[in-house]
Formats: C-alpha cells, sequence, structure tokens
C-alpha cells in the first residue's frame, strides 16, 4: 500500500473522520525541524559537525519545508551552521539566535538570510530571567528586527513563553512586530502548559491580530505537544515544528513521525514528504546519540506494530489494518507476532503454518493450550520477513 491507496481507504479509517468533525479540505502547513537546535538542548545529546551535516541531508531528502540550527552555540555550530547555508539544501535554513546585534552579525557571517529570533514575553520570564519591563522588551526586539531588516534577512521572532504571557501583552507584542516588518511569529507553548483548546485560543488570538504567518512550537512536558501543536494548525498556524524522536529540552517536543502521520491519516492531509524514512530517521538518531527510541513510540517504536493476544493476532491475520491504522510498511517499520501465553487458536494455525505442519484444527488447539502452561511470557518473537508477509496477508482463517 502507498499513501495513496491509504488516503482512499476508507475501511481503515472508518468513522472516524465523521467523529472527529473533519469535513473540510485540509488546509497546507509546512514542517520545520529543529533536531539539530531544539534537539542538541535535550540532556545528554551533542552531535559532532559530520553528524549534523548527515542529518540534515537526509531530512532535506526526506521533505521538511526548514531546518533550524543555531550558529551562536559553538565554533563547530557556526561551521556546520555555514556549511548548510552553502549545502544548497531545499529545505531552508535558519539561523537561531536571540535577540542581540551581536548574535545577528553572527548569523551575517553565516551568509544567513533567514534568521529567527526569541524573545521572552511572560511576566515571569521578563522579571526573573531577563529582568526588563514589558516596553523594554518591545523595545530591544524591535531594535534587532531593525538592525537585522537593514542587512536584507527574512526574519522570524518567536514570542518564547507565549503561553504564561498576559493575551493583551501577547497582541500588543505582535502588532508592533508587524509594524517593524517581522515576516513571521512564532508562538511557543514553552513549559508545555496548554490543553488543545488553550493553545487553539492562543493561535487563534495571534492570528485575529496580525497579518504574519505564524508557526507553533509544543513542549511535551504534560505529553501534550503534538495535540497542541494539532490545535495550532487547526487555529491557523502555517507552520509546526518538530523534531526527529520529539528531542528537546527536558522531555522534548512534538515528534516529526507522529506529526507526519497525523497530518496524514487524521487530517487527510498530502505532504511532499518519504514516508519510508521516518523509521530510518529515528534510528538515525538513535544511533548518533546513543538513546535507544522507546520500545512503545508511536509508529516507530518496537512495539508500534508487534501483536501479541491471541484475538488480535487471529484479526490481523485476516485483514492487517483491524488493529494497524498505518501500514508498517509505508514508514519503514517492519510487523511482528509475539506467541506466548497469549496465544490462540488462529495464531497457532499460523505459527504452525509457516512451520510447514499444515496442521488441523485440533492440532492447533493443543498447540496453544500448550504454550499457555509456559512459564514466560512471549516465548517467540516473530518478524515478517517478505516471503512470510505474503503467507500473512493470503491466510484467511475462520474462526
Amino acid at each position: 500500500m502507498n499513501v495513496e491507496e491509504l488516503f482512499n481507504d476508507m475501511e481503515r479509517i472508518g468513522y472516524a473522520k465523521e467523529l472527529n468533525g473533519i469535513n473540510e479540505k485540509p488546509r497546507p502547513v509546512k514542517i520545520l525541524d529543529t533536531t539539530l537546535r531544539e534537539g542538541e538542548q535535550s540532556p545528554g545529546i551533542s552531535f559532532t559537525m559530520r553528524q549534523r551535516l548527515q542529518i540534515a541531508w537526509m531530512l532535506d531528502y526526506f521533505g521538511v519545508d526548514a531546518i533550524e540550527i543555531s550558529p551562536i552555540i559553538s565554533e563547530s555550530h557556526f561551521e556546520s551552521c555555514k556549511k548548510l547555508i552553502k549545502a544548497g539544501l531545499s529545505a531552508k535554513m535558519v539561523a537561531h539566535i536571540r535577540t542581540l546585534k551581536e548574535d545577528i552579525d553572527v548569523a551575517l557571517k553565516c551568509d544567513a538570510d533567514y534568521v529567527a529570533m526569541y524573545h521572552s514575553v511572560s511576566d515571569i520570564h521578563l522579571k526573573y530571567k531577563l529582568r526588563v519591563s514589558r516596553e523594554e522588551a518591545i523595545r530591544r526586539t524591535v531594535n534587532a528586527v531593525d538592525y537585522a531588516k537593514a542587512h536584507g534577512l527574512y526574519l522570524r521572532v518567536t514570542l518564547e513563553d507565549a503561553s504564561r504571557a498576559d493575551p493583551r501583552f501577547i497582541v500588543q507584542f505582535s502588532k508592533e512586530m508587524e509594524k517593524a516588518k517581522v515576516d513571521r511569529l512564532s508562538i511557543p507553548d514553552t513549559v508545555g502548559i496548554m490543553r488543545p483548546q488553550g493553545m487553539y485560543n492562543l493561535v487563534k488570538l495571534v492570528k485575529n491580530s496580525v497579518s504574519m504567518p505564524i508557526d507553533v512550537h509544543c513542549h511535551n512536558d504534560m505529553g501534550l505537544a503534538l495535540a497542541n501543536a494539532l490545535a495550532g494548525y487547526e487555529a491557523g498556524a502555517d507552520q509546526i515544528h518538530a523534531s526527529i524522536n520529539g528531542l528537546g529540552e527536558r522531555v522534548g517536543i512534538t515528534d516529526l513521525a507522529q506529526l507526519v502521520m497525523a497530518l496524514t491519516v487524521i487530517y487527510g492531509l498530502k505532504l511532499d514528504v518519504r514516508y519510508d524514512m521516518l523509521k530510518e530517521l529515528s534510528d538515525l538518531i538513535a544511533n548518533y546519540t546513543g538513546f535507544k527510541t522507546y520500545v512503545a513510540a508511536p509508529l516507530i517504536g518496537e512495539n508500534a506494530y508487534k501483536h501479541k493476544a491471541g484475538t488480535h493476532i487471529a484479526a490481523v491475520i485476516n485483514n492487517p489494518k483491524a488493529y494497524e491504522i498505518v501500514p508498517p510498511h509505508l514508514i519503514g517499520n517492519r510487523r511482528s507476532l509475539v506467541f506466548g501465553e497469549l496465544l490462540g487458536k488462529n495464531g497457532a494455525i499460523f505459527f504452525l503454518n509457516l512451520l510447514g505442519l499444515n496442521p488441523n484444527e485440533e492440532m492447533a488447539k493443543k498447540f496453544a493450550q500448550g504454550m499457555k502452561k509456559l512459564q514466560k511470557g512471549d516465548l517467540f518473537e516473530l518478524q515478517l520477513t517478505k516471503d512470510m508477509e505474503k503467507l500473512f496477508l493470503n491466510q484467511q482463517i475462520k474462526g
């Protein structure tokens, strides 16, 4: 099955689209990957220059619209940023900097033409982090914007900690950015405090106040990064930030694979990306960082396509979409069957057929009963090869 077939397979989606209330044609949205910026803020992670170049090349080939990296962190980051800008990638290279003239100068030395500056807008950040007033926050940001614009830079301004800021100040700040000719705004949920309805309201507030394109950047402190990113999309965001495996400060941000497949399957948005690279990208980062992907990670984790319960195995043998909303090969993953104490008759038939035993129903029942007496819960795990997949998809079991 390819992506087009997935879109046309209404049986797989069932009535979920109706219950989700998605009746309009999906609105296009861009994806910015920040593995090389936000991802490197994840505790214990630091990429080499060669790794950064490899990650960027693969992200570009995958099809993200923009790739973010900060040239101000170290000399190595500066050189990486400079090389990536000159690499001729299709994705836009975004130099992430502070709202400071000296940082803009560093970006210019990298030959950047697209920079992203950030400034806090919440009272708690202004008081305890920056020790400046609201008025000073606007003044400093506008001065930096004027300097960047004088050098011909395309500019995004991030309203850091917007989700805890006074909504009236958010509107004021956003309007001042529009007057200063900022090209786009980023609205982050910096500490993951929003629920989806709150993120929707926040993005809608800004969307109704200014005419600039809007990014959303959602942290996962409460496990709601993906939900909030999608809420931001529904409110009108034009670009969503994500990272491979959801890497980022503290517990991270929106996961790239989850975002891509949610937009595709739930919203019916056809993205110009290579879906079959999602697992490969995850494995690459796991290899570079030494942090193994969580086994229960949606879509790309080891358990994402493992079926264990007897009734589940029987159902997916008849038709995999009974328990798989996205076919594993579409994203570069593989299906596995787990045979143990939960094995049922139908799973036993399939397993014994693989051994060439041509079982009858009585043999299968005895085999399943014998498995239930074993002490170890998961005795066999069978990852299906192409030949096994063929048998798997051809075998029809009548219970």
